[in-house]
C-alpha cells in the first residue's frame, strides 16, 4: 500500500485482516508494518501503540458484527430471529476467526440483539443464549469437536434446545420487584 493512501483506518482495517490470518493474539506491528510496505515506526503516526491498534480492531469487530447481525434479524421475531442470530453468529465468527475474539472484548452487539429478540424475558436469558452460542463456536474455532459427528447439527440441536428451554423458563419480574 503506498504511503500517501495509509491513515488510521487503512492501518486498523489491515491490523483487522492480519488477526483473522493469525489470531488476535499474535497480531503485532512489526508484521502489519510489513504487510503495510512500511517501517514499523511509521505505524505510529496512526495508531498509539499496540494496545491502541488492538482496541481498534475490537471496535471495528463489533461494529461489522452489529451490522451482520442487525441485518440477520431484520423483519424476524421470536425464535426465528434468535436461530438467524445464532447462525449469523457462528457464520461471521468462522469468516473472522481473529477478529471474533476482538468483537467479544468490546461492547458486545450480539448481547443487546439478543435481548432485543427475547424481549419480555429476563436479561438473563440472553446472557444464556449468547454464552452458550460463543462457547459453542469457542470450542468449535479451537477444533475440540473431534467426534465423528456433524457439528452443524450440534449446533442447530444447541439452538433449539436453547429455545426450548427459553419458552418453558418462568418470566422474572421486572427490576425492583419481589422474586418469587
Amino acid at each position: 500500500m503506498p504511503r500517501s493512501r495509509l491513515d488510521r483506518a487503512a492501518v486498523v482495517a489491515a491490523g483487522a485482516a492480519l488477526a483473522d490470518e493469525v489470531g488476535f493474539d499474535h497480531l503485532a506491528m512489526g508484521p502489519l508494518a510489513e504487510r503495510l510496505g512500511v517501517r514499523a515506526p511509521s505505524l505510529y503516526r496512526h495508531v498509539r501503540s499496540l494496545a491502541d491498534l488492538k482496541n481498534a480492531v475490537s471496535a471495528l469487530a463489533a461494529h461489522e458484527i452489529g451490522d451482520v447481525l442487525r441485518r440477520a434479524v431484520a423483519g424476524r421475531s421470536g425464535p426465528d430471529a434468535l436461530r438467524a442470530l445464532a447462525d449469523a453468529l457462528r457464520h461471521w465468527a468462522r469468516a473472522h476467526p481473529g477478529r471474533y475474539p476482538a468483537a467479544v472484548l468490546a461492547d458486545d452487539p450480539a448481547m443487546a440483539l439478543f435481548s432485543l429478540c427475547l424481549t419480555g424475558s429476563p436479561p438473563h436469558a440472553a446472557r444464556a443464549f449468547r454464552s452458550a452460542s460463543h462457547g459453542f463456536i469457542t470450542l468449535e474455532s479451537a477444533g475440540a469437536f473431534g467426534l465423528p459427528h456433524d457439528v452443524d447439527r450440534s449446533y442447530r440441536y444447541l439452538v433449539d434446545t436453547l429455545i426450548t428451554g427459553l419458552g418453558a423458563a418462568p418470566r422474572w419480574p421486572r427490576q425492583g420487584q419481589p422474586v418469587p
